[in-house]
């Protein structure tokens, strides 16, 4: 048997120039290692050269007039990566650092994220260089419709189902879904995230953050403690890092950071419900930046650049983007005396700052299991769509809560089973792929 070092110089040697991919694979075949040399059937089946091999991955021109007749043209993707627990599922991602890098490391985590909400969902992500930011709305309808003339072969409620991320909101959604009903002349939940007159779910936009929440409420009763009293610091400004605040002010904890792309606010009152109200209209009708609140709220102060990991915290939530805590950051939260950090986006944490917060007794959750209720409540409108129906908001919510504590039972299990108990990264990672590659072998060479 060939070891750890050997089959990623393999994976590297197959796929130069790819740093994100490259990262989430090394993190996820140290973890799962150990189950390959109990489990010889997973080394005869080939799985783990075959999972981290995408089954298609699809590159498309997208043509599209903006609003002064000036021809742009996009480079769109689609990275179908494994359907073996069911179809395609994963987000579209709009903004000018797409690379088939980031998609695959993406795809590749939404895999075994998609395997342990119970659901029946394979892995898969796509995007577009395309970038929203100062487009108008008849501009981003036209690119939408644009990007949905080629994607619509590649996709269907059965097949692979797309969602939002970073630049794909509702109105995204809704232009997308717009032309691939007029394209294939049919009404079916081939994407999640719609609006809720036209097959959404309640719960849907909050689901992420809330889930986020729900999984360190999970942890932290591991230990006896809550989130009631604690300080907690949140990156990003956006729909994640907004529902996370609202559920973390729910459960009595004091959220005292938020930020964006140009720097970060520190609020020592707290962030109330007043005050993230002020922050949903700011960015999520006014598009404003978070400057704006330093400006609106005495209490607060604004540093441009990085640095929100430095403030005191007993709970960090990195829900900005990939990388964005890296070691040093990680040093700061430990010598500040942070006891959690949980991931609200996909990867945020660097390797090197995972392997750190993990050697120095932080709770850490990956964001494959801590986010996964985003995707989770995804599943849950294709199921509500394959029924006509619409469950009410109350029965959304605590099928999300039931899902993460699902998600938090299998890292804990799998964790402790392999020598490794409270390291939520070991646990995941082993709990995603076990079911995944069972059901590959059950399926045959295909």
């Amino acid at each position: 048997m060939a070891t750890v070092e050997d089959f990623i110089a393999a994976v590297e040697a197959k796929n130069p120039c790819q740093p994100e991919f490259l990262q989430a694979v090394r993190e996820f075949v140290e973890s799962v290692w150990p189950v390959l040399e109990r489990n010889p059937k997973y080394i005869e089946f080939k799985i783990l050269e075959r999972v981290v091999e995408p089954e298609r991955a699809l590159t498309f021109r997208v043509n599209w007039l903006d609003d002064k007749g000036v021809v742009q043209v996009n480079r769109g993707y689609r990275v179908e990566f494994n359907s073996a627990v069911g179809p395609y599922k994963g987000g579209l991602r709009f903004h000018p650092s797409v690379t088939l890098s980031i998609l695959k490391f993406l795809g590749f985590e939404q895999i075994f994220k998609n395997s342990l909400t119970t659901l029946s969902m394979g892995g898969g992500k796509g995007g577009c260089d395309f970038d929203p930011k100062g487009k108008s709305d008849n501009e981003v309808m036209k690119f939408c419709q644009a990007f949905m003339s080629e994607l619509y072969r590649h996709i269907g409620a059965h097949t692979d189902v797309p969602a939002g991320d970073i630049g794909v909101g509702g109105r995204e959604i809704g232009y997308m879904f717009g032309q691939y009903k007029k394209l294939k002349n049919v009404f079916e939940g081939v994407l999640t995230g719609k609006g809720l007159s036209w097959g959404g779910s309640l719960i849907r936009p909050e689901a992420t953050g809330y889930g986020l929440v729900y999984f360190v409420r999970e942890m932290m009763a591991t230990k006896g403690d809550s989130l009631k009293g604690k300080v907690v610091a949140v990156s990003g400004s956006g729909n994640v890092a907004q529902y996370a605040v609202e559920k973390c002010l729910h459960l009595g904890a004091k959220v005292v950071t938020l930020s964006d792309s140009d720097g970060y606010i520190v609020d020592a009152a707290g962030i109330d419900a007043k005050k993230l109200d002020f922050v949903l209209d700011l960015k999520n009708n006014k598009r404003g930046r978070i400057a704006d609140y330093a400006k609106a709220y005495p209490t607060a102060k604004y540093f441009p650049g990085k640095g929100v990991w430095t403030v005191k915290c007993d709970v960090a939530l990195p829900c900005a983007t990939q990388n964005e805590l890296d070691v040093a950051d990680a040093q700061a939260l430990i010598k500040n005396g942070c006891k959690v950090v949980a991931e609200g986006a996909n990867m945020p944490t660097t390797l090197d700052a995972t392997k750190l917060l993990i050697k120095h007794g932080v709770l850490f959750a990956p964001g494959k299991a801590s986010n996964a209720g985003g995707v989770a409540t995804s599943g849950l409108e294709m199921a509500q769509n394959g029924q006509f129906l619409q469950w009410t908001r109350e029965e959304v919510d605590a099928r999300l809560d039931g899902i993460m504590k699902s998600i938090h039972s299998t890292c804990v299990k799998y964790a402790a089973e392999y020598g490794q108990p409270g390291n939520y990264v070991v646990g995941a990672n082993i709990g995603g792929f076990v079911k995944v590659a069972d059901a590959m072998i059950d399926q045959g060479l295909v």
